[in-house]
């Protein structure tokens, strides 16, 4: 069993994943509701609007550095902010960064590092959490983008969600990515997740983009406790589904996923190799 031991663990778990289900059911639907109130309006006017690129990491500097900045640079999408919030690094990442002459390049080191479970794959369910929070906080764009240290975002990324929103006044789009396992790259189509949504399909986290007004939705470091739907990127989307975020999808590849340093693949396989604690 990959959540903590015993009957008590389970109980517990239990009652927290259900007691913050209750209070995310109560509050965050009446809250979209003012949100889109105040700032709906905003998105039928802006033809160039700002978009905030949200990375969470931790003692990744030399990755960051040398091929996740550069592609977001790339992007054909000119107007970005890159917000890095690490999670208490405790590496070169800060001295690395500050090479970068790029005025969209921003870093925020946190003083305290996140608390995550003690156990590899839940802790990978998870990962970055707090970072991510932090990171709405000094992001400034109209739109988030999320994707983690080592994603590779291709150069159409963020205009083609961006459009494709813009298009269907969606609030929260997404699109496909790949994956590379021991040498072979292969697609990632939307998934069905959540047993209570068995017709909603979305892509994963590193082909999503939202209306910054969402951040009201705060990334769950309490996701692993649930019996179904673990990771935090999953939890959040099923969140956005319940309250009635207008929520849209386009079949075309944005984004890699390339195998973690020191493995030959990705997700909660690499963690258990690699083991790095992000």
């Amino acid at each position: 069993m990959l959540m903590e031991a015993g009957v008590f663990g389970d109980l517990k778990n239990f009652l927290i994943a259900a007691l913050l289900n209750l209070r995310f059911f109560l509050t965050e639907y009446p809250m979209l509701l003012f949100q889109r109130i105040l700032y709906e309006k905003k998105y039928f006017n802006n033809s160039n609007p700002l978009v905030s690129i949200i990375i969470a990491t931790y003692n990744r500097g030399n990755i960051l550095v040398s091929r996740t900045i550069p592609y977001l640079l790339d992007q054909d999408y000119k107007n970005i902010e890159i917000i890095i919030i690490g999670d208490n690094c405790i590496d070169n990442t800060s001295e690395l960064l500050k090479s970068i002459s790029d005025k969209r390049v921003k870093f925020f080191d946190l003083k305290k590092r996140g608390k995550y479970p003690s156990s590899i794959v839940d802790r990978w369910f998870v990962q970055g959490t707090k970072p991510r929070n932090v990171g709405m906080k000094y992001a400034k764009g109209d739109w988030f983008v999320w994707m983690s240290d080592d994603d590779i975002l291709f150069k159409n990324h963020i205009s083609t969600l961006l459009n494709h929103a813009k298009k269907y006044n969606y609030e929260f789009v997404t699109a496909n990515y790949e994956e590379e396992r021991d040498g072979v790259s292969a697609k990632i189509k939307a998934q069905a997740f959540d047993k209570n949504f068995p017709n909603f399909f979305i892509g994963g986290m590193p082909a999503w983009m939202y209306r910054s007004y969402l951040r009201i939705f705060k990334w769950n470091i309490h996701a692993w406790r649930k019996k179904y739907n673990r990771p935090v990127d999953f939890d959040l989307a099923s969140r956005f589904k319940r309250c009635g975020v207008r929520i849209g999808h386009i079949d075309k590849i944005v984004a890699k996923v390339p195998p973690v340093e020191g493995t030959n693949t990705v997700g909660y396989q690499a963690a258990l190799i690699a083991d790095t604690g992000d």
